[in-house]
């Protein structure tokens, strides 16, 4: 499989890592992603959560330690083996978001994750036009009203909030909010989205 991805100079693994220390040794809250999914989750008395595109787990290893059941997939293996280092008690899966028969990605079984979190720009660095399927395949690990979570870049030419939404609802998700940041900003037409969906009970 060939990801946008993997098509960039884009520093892995630990390279890739370490470009959070420095901000963090600055004060900086490095945890946006899990302070949103702690707070969405804890709404619901949740726990289950699939980081999907989950690269060297930091977000997956924060929600870790705050109590939450997760599991991490990505398809880059030299950024797994540094979410492996770190936390080797948390299930790391290598398998591709797209292929909906890979059992690396889909063993959980249907119903089995109470939100799905797709940080890190992963939308917008998937195979192009597989966005839909990578969808359809991740709406099928959700518990009846679970949650997706995704956040991304809004550039031109690139994923559009609107071609999400549409998406999104092919796949049997229902918008429940947009924000212009993981802290909660109101979105007003900028360039990063968080957009976050839900399973309906029927499906």
């Amino acid at each position: 499989m060939t990801t946008r991805w993997q098509c960039t100079d884009t520093a892995r693994g630990e390279e890739y890592d370490a470009r959070w220390v420095p901000l963090a040794e600055a004060g900086e809250n490095i945890h946006g992603e899990a302070d949103l999914v702690e707070a969405l989750l804890r709404e619901s008395g949740r726990n289950r959560v699939l980081d999907a595109g989950c690269g060297t787990g930091r977000v997956a290893i924060e929600l870790s330690r705050r109590g939450f059941a997760v599991t991490g997939v990505d398809s880059d293996t030299a950024m797994l083996d540094v979410a492996r280092a770190k936390a080797p008690e948390i299930d790391w899966r290598e398998g591709d978001l797209a292929g909906s028969s890979d059992p690396r990605v889909n063993s959980l079984g249907p119903g089995m994750v109470d939100l799905v979190l797709l940080a890190g720009n992963v939308m917008i660095f998937l195979e192009p036009d597989t966005e839909g399927t990578v969808l359809q395949n991740l709406t099928g690990q959700l518990a009846a009203n679970g949650l997706l979570v995704a956040g991304f870049s809004v550039q031109p030419g690139q994923l559009s909030c609107d071609s999400y939404d549409a998406a999104a609802a092919a796949a049997g998700l229902i918008p429940v909010a947009r924000w212009a940041s993981w802290d909660r900003h109101p979105f007003t037409g900028g360039d990063y989205a968080v957009m976050v969906h839900r399973r309906g009970a029927a499906q």
